[in-house]
Formats: structure tokens, C-alpha cells, sequence
């Protein structure tokens, strides 16, 4: 039986879509401004790694670029490469590569 997705949480003080796990915390960093959101860290700790949070935590940030009509710039390598393999995010960026 597969487990329901993780849930995804917009941390707004902190800047950041984050995954809590325990003690543990997968994040992507972002700044607002100006209509754009740039999505500038992933990371996920080791512990958690290898189960997909990474791209969870890219869909929910671009989902919610899409959601409030923000225009991405992907910073973030992970997050370029994402976007490289999900070609239904890509109208939302600024760039995509650099």
C-alpha cells in the first residue's frame, strides 16, 4: 500500500516550503517580490533522502507560483532540473537554465 504524499507546508515567516519529518525538516527556500518568486535552496537531509520529497517540495512552489499568477525564477539547480523533466511548469519561468 503506497503512503499518502507528504504534506507540504508554505512557511511564510521562514521563507520556505518545507516537509517536517520528526525532528527532521526537507525545505525550498524562496523570495517574493515584484510578481516573481524565486525558488533558491532545496534541501533535504539525509535521512530523508531518496523518497521524492525534493520534488514534492518543487511542485508545491510552483504550484503556488501558478496559483498566485508569480512568475518563477528557478535559482535553485534542483529546481532547474525539475522544471527540465516537467515540461507542464515551464510557462511559469522567468529562464530555465543559465
Amino acid at each position: 500500500m503506497r503512503m499518502p504524499p507528504p504534506e507540504v507546508v508554505n512557511n511564510r515567516e521562514g521563507h520556505q516550503f518545507e516537509i517536517r519529518v520528526d525532528d527532521d525538516v526537507a525545505r525550498l527556500k524562496y523570495d517574493i517580490r515584484d510578481g516573481e518568486i524565486e525558488l533558491i535552496h532545496t534541501e533535504v537531509p539525509k535521512r530523508l533522502g531518496g523518497q521524492g520529497l525534493g520534488n514534492d517540495l518543487a511542485r508545491a512552489a510552483l504550484d503556488y507560483a501558478e496559483e498566485h499568477k508569480l512568475r518563477v525564477i528557478p535559482t535553485c539547480p534542483f529546481v532547474r532540473a525539475f522544471l527540465k523533466r516537467h515540461d507542464e511548469y515551464k510557462k511559469l519561468t522567468t529562464r530555465t537554465d543559465d
